[in-house]
This record gives C-alpha cells, sequence and structure tokens, in this order.
C-alpha cells in the first residue's frame, strides 16, 4: 500500500470503508510525519494532535458499528488561519488577532465535519491573507516542501506547503487575487477558485468583499473534486451565496477531452507579461498532450492582463481599507511591515475610483463570458516564473503580482491550477484551466483527463532532502 501520508483522500475513504484502514493509524501517521518536519516548513500554527486522534478514535468507532459514514470519513484536514472553528484561534497571522478565538464554525468548516472530516490544525497565511512572505509577526512564514528556502505562494502558503509535504491530503485556502492557485502552483498541487458564490465565505475573515472565494488545494484532481462538493452550497449568512444546485463534481472525471473547444489566451504571458522559457514550455506541452487526446485548441484575446489587473487592485484596495480602516487609525504599528505597505495607497483610492471599476468589472465579465460561447473553456499560464528565494524581500516584490489570476477573480468565473511539470531546478510548473460560471464539473474533467495522461501528480518531494537545503 501507498505510504499513509501520500494516501489520496479517496483512497483513505476507501480503505476506512473497507476497514483496511483505521481513521486513527492515518491520523497518527499524519502527527508524526508533522511532528517530525514541520518545525522545517512552519505550515501549522495551530496544532491539535490529541484533539484529533480522539475524533479519529470516534470515527473508527463508527465505522466498526456501520454507520452511515459521510464522503470524507476520516479524513483529516487543515483550515487556513483566517477560517474560523469553534473553539480555535483565528489569528490571520497578526498580532491584532492572535487571542481571538472562534464562537463556531465556519460554513465550510462545517460542511466538513458534517462529511466526517477531522480537522488537525490551522494552518499559516499571509497576514490577512495580503501581506508577505513577511519576518515581523508573531508566527514565521511557511516554507515550500520542495524546497525550504523558496517561496509556497500565498497568500494560503501553510495550506498549499502542508498538503504538499503530505501533512494533509486535503486542505482549505482563500483566493480574493489568486492565494488558492499561486501556492498551488507553487507546490504542484490542484487548487480551485469556484465560480464566486458557489462557496460561502460565512466565517472567513474578509479581505475583499466581492473579490474573496474559499476554495481547496489537494494532490490530486478527484480528491479536489470531492472537497468541492462536499463545502459547496448556499448559505444564508453569505449576502453573496448563490441558491443553485451542487452537481457532484466528479462525474465527469473520466470522460475525457475528445471533442472539446479549448481556448489558450497567450498574449498573458507572450506580450502582456513575459514568462520565463520553462513556464511557457511547459504549457505548450501541456497544449499538446489535451490535443493529442482529441482537444481543439484555438489561441484567444482577451483584455490584456493589466486591465484585470488593475481593476482588481481598486476593487481588493477599497473594499479591504474599509475593513481595516479602524485599525489602521488605532493600531497601525501592529500590522506587519509588508501589509501595511500593501494597505496604505488604498487610502487614497476615492469613492469616484471604486464605483467605475465595480462598474469596469461588470463590463469586462460580460465580454469575457461571450468567449463561452464558442468554446467549453480556456487555459492559460498561472505565474510567469516558479518560486523563488523566500528570504530575497526585492526579488519577491518583483515577481510575486508577476501572474495570470486576478482576471477570474475579476470575472468571477472557475479558474482550476493544474500542475504541468517542473522546472531545471525541481521547481513545480502550473497553468489554469478557466471554464463558464458554475461549469467547475468541465473544469475537472480536463484537468482529470491531464493528470491520467501525465501522471504530474504523482511526483512528492523528498522532506528528508528537502528540509535541510
Amino acid at each position: 500500500m501507498t505510504e499513509l501520508h501520500w494516501l489520496s483522500a479517496l483512497e483513505a475513504v476507501k480503505l476506512i470503508k473497507n476497514k483496511k484502514l483505521s481513521p486513527v493509524e492515518l491520523t497518527d501517521a499524519l502527527i508524526k510525519r508533522i511532528d517530525k518536519y514541520d518545525k522545517h516548513f512552519n505550515t501549522f500554527i495551530s496544532f491539535r494532535p490529541e484533539q484529533a486522534l480522539k475524533e479519529a478514535r470516534v470515527a473508527e468507532e463508527g465505522v466498526m458499528k456501520g454507520d452511515a459514514l459521510g464522503p470524507l470519513h476520516g479524513i483529516p484536514f487543515g483550515l487556513k488561519d483566517i477560517i474560523d472553528a469553534k473553539g480555535w484561534n483565528t489569528t490571520a497571522h497578526s498580532s491584532l488577532l492572535k487571542d481571538n478565538v472562534a464562537g463556531k464554525d465556519a460554513f465550510v468548516t462545517a460542511k466538513l465535519k458534517k462529511s466526517g472530516a477531522i480537522l488537525l490544525g490551522k494552518l499559516s497565511t499571509h497576514e490577512f491573507a495580503l501581506g508577505g512572505p513577511s519576518f515581523d509577526l508573531p508566527w514565521p512564514p511557511a516554507r515550500n516542501a520542495w524546497n525550504r528556502k523558496y517561496f509556497p505562494g500565498g497568500s494560503s502558503s501553510g495550506s498549499g506547503a502542508a498538503v504538499a509535504a503530505g501533512f494533509l491530503p486535503l486542505a482549505l485556502g482563500s483566493d480574493t487575487g489568486g492565494s488558492v492557485r499561486n501556492p498551488a502552483s507553487m507546490n504542484g498541487l490542484l487548487g480551485i477558485k469556484a465560480t464566486y458564490g458557489r462557496v460561502s465565505r460565512s466565517g472567513v475573515i474578509p479581505l475583499s468583499f466581492s473579490l474573496d472565494h474559499v476554495g481547496p488545494l489537494t494532490r490530486t484532481t478527484s480528491d479536489n473534486a470531492l472537497a468541492l462538493s462536499v463545502i459547496s452550497g448556499w448559505d444564508k449568512n453569505d449576502p453573496a451565496s448563490a441558491d443553485v444546485n451542487v452537481p457532484n463534481f466528479c462525474e465527469d472525471l473520466d470522460r475525457g477531452v475528445s471533442g472539446l473547444r479549448i481556448g489558450i489566451i497567450r498574449h498573458f504571458y507572450t506580450k502582456d507579461l513575459i514568462a520565463c522559457d520553462e513556464m511557457v514550455n511547459a504549457l505548450e506541452a501541456a497544449i499538446m498532450q489535451l490535443e493529442k487526446y482529441g482537444a481543439v485548441v484555438e489561441e484567444i484575446e482577451t483584455r490584456p492582463l493589466q486591465d484585470f489587473a488593475a481593476c482588481n487592485r481598486v476593487i481588493l484596495l477599497s473594499e479591504a481599507c474599509a475593513i481595516h480602516k479602524d485599525w489602521l487609525k488605532s493600531r497601525p504599528k501592529d500590522y506587519g511591515e509588508s501589509l501595511l505597505s500593501r494597505l496604505l495607497p488604498g487610502t487614497a483610492l476615492t469613492a469616484v475610483d471604486y464605483v467605475e471599476a465595480i462598474r469596469t468589472r461588470a463590463r469586462y465579465t460580460q465580454e469575457f463570458n461571450e468567449i463561452f460561447h464558442n468554446f467549453d473553456a480556456i487555459i492559460t499560464i498561472n505565474n510567469m516564473e516558479p518560486a523563488f528565494p523566500i528570504e530575497d524581500s526585492a526579488l519577491c516584490e518583483k515577481i510575486y503580482p508577476r501572474q495570470a489570476r486576478t482576471p477570474f477573480n475579476v470575472t468571477g468565473n472557475p479558474a482550476l491550477a493544474i500542475p504541468i511539470g517542473f522546472s531545471s531546478e525541481g521547481l513545480p510548473l502550473s497553468m489554469q484551466v478557466i471554464t463558464p460560471q458554475f461549469d467547475e464539473t468541465m473544469a475537472y474533467r480536463i484537468a482529470a483527463s491531464f493528470e491520467s495522461n501525465t501522471e504530474w501528480t504523482k511526483h512528492h518531494p523528498d522532506l528528508e532532502k528537502t528540509s535541510v537545503y
């Protein structure tokens, strides 16, 4: 059998239901791995192994009694530390909230628990999901599982690094300008920003009310589809929550890509920004792979990447400053330097700037979705480069914004990060699949076909080596 820490959630669920694996055995194996290695990667802010083992014993009793089991029965998971879990601190990785204890579960936390999953811990993030990587906060930043000297992506840094390191098969992050898809890309994972409104944000510390999403990070397509099926659904406590049917996102995973029409946006990385050769070559190889199995791929054009980025930035900073206005006035010194430097420009924006950005967003969204009259999906690059050294602050400021994720926060379309290979330094490379609103099933269909024909998701970091780089 596969080493327990590399089992997918679906593999583990099947073994547990067939009484070939105990939830206690799985949870204990992950706890021991975290104890041994996480001191090198800083993925956890809060870690409660005894509580997790207690819940695993209850899960095991349910199996032995023949109880009806949920779709993630006995599977440990982690939460980005802006997502509430009753009785746990929700710190947002900030001094401002280091003593903040959640009074109830977030909607997504409750859904995972109801499915039988077991919360193992709260995971590192950038401060309030914006400022970072930072070394002036109460907790150190998470590090990349493939090389601890490198950035793991943000702002769901701990979520990405923990799943890639084999500490968890599943973690949740948030995505306002790419913060699920960035750590997915830099850690060789699947990470989705579903359609805006598909997943409730109630019980999640906001960054930008109209751009925030919550999404899962996993090592396989099927796990990601299963996790999204579990956490999706209408929630009266989130005004943006969409009252739409939640399909089984796993239902089309075996259908392949034959006959699908897929658009490729190349100008994002050949004209608007210039991506590194390794990333472009990996993406072109991925396109050839999709064509080999029957997809029809055709180049398309949208507005320049910079237009989407500017719109996203005005909305994000305007809404973030509205959320943080009181603390910015009364406790500015309690913020980390990185977050403060990113928030303060938002204070110069006007109501006119914000309203114009909202109107622009509506226009861009309509234009973009017209493409799907002729295409089933769109693919493009994720990052322009692979991960970079985490302690090089100048390089971080230069490379971190070089990405093609923000357009899909603006339009609200599903966007799924997919691993497509490795750089010459052994760092993951990534692309995105974008689909019509509320058609995440199509994104997973394409990802599953690509995964089964390339097997990039079967590569894992060797923590004995990466923890001592």
